[in-house]
């Protein structure tokens, strides 16, 4: 699925909406150039699922968790830039917090893939080529965002009604 997002705003609403659809387990793979809105597109979801505020890329701590407010499960924010390996993923050791946690990982395309048999990665985009994006604030940036949903957690989901705006 491929959602097209005229900016700041409906990508917070599109994290917002699928934060109503996560549950503790679940896994999220962000991927996109440096600059994308990874870590935006976190705080927003962040911010749907009531943890603590406070979400910066955790570039330099590997990991970050979030806990819950709301009594919900907490957010375990990882950065998985300077991970080269399954082994160097395996040390961090995320499956302490997996299960009980909805876990989402930047750069963690083809780095966490063999943590979860279920996962959904979000790659995001900032088209360069979008009319008026040149020179413009990043609230008012149009975003592209990729959903391929993998493993049987997503097989019956309401991940089609997120796509309002889907191209």
């Amino acid at each position: 699925m491929r959602v097209s997002l005229a900016d700041l705003a409906a990508t917070n609403d599109f994290a917002a909406r699928l934060a109503g659809l996560l549950r503790a387990g679940d896994l999220l793979i962000l991927s996109g150039e440096l600059g994308a809105g990874k870590t935006t597109f976190t705080q927003a979801l962040g911010a749907a699922l009531g943890v603590r505020p406070g979400i910066i890329s955790p570039t330099f701590v590997l990991v970050r968790i979030h806990p819950s407010l709301v009594g919900g499960p907490d957010l375990v924010h990882v950065d998985a830039y300077r991970l080269g390996s399954a082994a160097e993923i395996d040390d961090i050791d995320l499956e302490n917090t997996l299960d009980s946690s909805i876990t989402v990982v930047e750069w963690g395309e083809e780095r966490v893939e063999h943590l979860s048999d279920s996962y959904l990665l979000i790659r995001l985009e900032r088209p360069s080529e979008a009319p008026g994006a040149e020179g413009e604030d990043e609230d008012s940036e149009p975003r592209v965002l990729e959903l391929t949903a993998v493993g049987p957690r997503w097989a019956r989901t309401e991940l089609d009604s997120l796509g309002s705006g889907s191209e």
